[in-house]
């Protein structure tokens, strides 16, 4: 049922990245109709990835940017197994490690069959931007969503947190 009101939504065109809430990994529902008027940057994480450093990027760009910008992090073991852990274990590893302060999601799957709704939702409008397949080729694509609620911009994992290719939309 849920599927089938997804699939109207995006045939009628009206959907957009506040229909969706999900799952904290702090027991709390993300909203994120919640961040209207804030530009938020959707990133797809893992604890055991040579990119994980980026958590350390991710969290200053978060203290910098947070009266205009959200960073929400999406857990996802779909590259390489490396995010085999529990939601209890991320939220420990992402504490623990990078003092992450801005909101993560529980675990999603980010591509394959049970790919969550966000991410299809995210991926079918990257391939409007003109992004080629596959849109999330590893951990930590990044995904731009404007004040309004529209992808503005996909970023690959190589392009760090703090880089220009970003900060340019927050300045």
């Amino acid at each position: 049922m849920i599927r089938l009101a997804i699939l109207s939504i995006l045939l009628i065109g009206t959907m957009s990245v506040y229909d969706f809430k999900v799952p904290g990994l702090d027991g709390n529902t993300i909203d994120l109709s919640k961040y209207k008027g804030k530009k938020i940057l959707i990133v797809n994480t893992a604890s055991k990835c040579g990119y994980t450093p980026q958590y350390a990027d991710l969290e200053k760009l978060y203290e910098k940017y947070k009266s205009k910008l959200v960073i929400i992090g999406f857990p996802a073991n779909n590259f390489g197994q490396q995010e085999p852990g529990t939601n209890g274990d991320i939220k420990e590893f992402c504490s623990k490690n990078y003092g992450v302060s801005f909101p993560m999601a529980e675990k999603v799957d980010v591509v394959g069959d049970n790919t969550h709704p966000l991410f299809k939702y995210l991926t079918e409008e990257a391939k409007k931007l003109g992004t080629p397949d596959p849109v999330i080729k590893w951990n930590f694509t990044k995904f731009l969503v404007d004040e309004n609620g529209k992808l503005i911009a996909v970023f690959p994992s190589k392009v760090t947190p703090m880089s220009e290719e970003i900060t340019k939309y927050l300045n």
